[in-house]
């Protein structure tokens, strides 16, 4: 009887596993278009790449992202899961809106990276103007301290005239 038990189980088992097939999601009555979709999900990767950043920031200033995204474009949160999830469904219409999306975020990065190299140069250069400049003043200084006393090895010789010692050891102000 267990036997059989056992064969009805891994029967039942093998036949649920069978019947599951995937439901073709109906396409929404307000199905959200691919441009307008691929410009959602890019809004979406940008607040959630500043989250990740500087989530207190937003935070701090009562910013969230996805009620203010649905208020940009007019739609709501129900809308947008049934549109993801129809597109999810259709592959070749999900890559398009990912490889739009994918695109916008290669062009800003280039733009990004030149203004971060252009920033960067203009930094070098500052601190090599700095450097030039500083090391000008040291020569400047180096020039004088030699005008004033031209054997350095004096001046560490005599005493400082602010301080005298006494005859303890210990440093008496005038």
């Amino acid at each position: 009887m267990i036997k059989q038990l056992k064969y009805i189980l891994i029967l039942a088992f093998v036949m649920s596993c069978n019947s599951n097939t995937i439901e073709v999601p109906k396409k929404p009555s307000n199905l959200i278009g691919k441009d307008k979709m691929a410009d959602i999900i890019y809004d979406m990767s940008v607040f959630t790449a500043a989250k990740g950043v500087g989530k207190w920031n937003l935070e701090n200033k009562g910013i969230m992202p996805e009620a203010f995204i649905y208020d940009k474009y007019n739609i709501d949160s129900l809308q947008f899961a049934l549109s993801n999830t129809y597109y999810s469904y259709h592959i070749e219409d999900f890559e398009a809106i990912y490889d739009k999306v994918n695109g916008i975020l290669e062009e800003e990065k280039a733009v990004f990276d030149s203004i971060i190299q252009t920033e960067e140069l203009e930094r070098a250069d500052l601190t090599m103007e700095k450097r030039k400049t500083r090391d000008s003043i040291d020569r400047i200084k180096a020039k004088n301290n030699r005008q004033r006393n031209p054997n350095p090895k004096l001046n560490r010789l005599t005493p400082n005239p602010s301080k005298k010692v006494d005859s303890s050891g210990q440093l008496i102000r005038q």
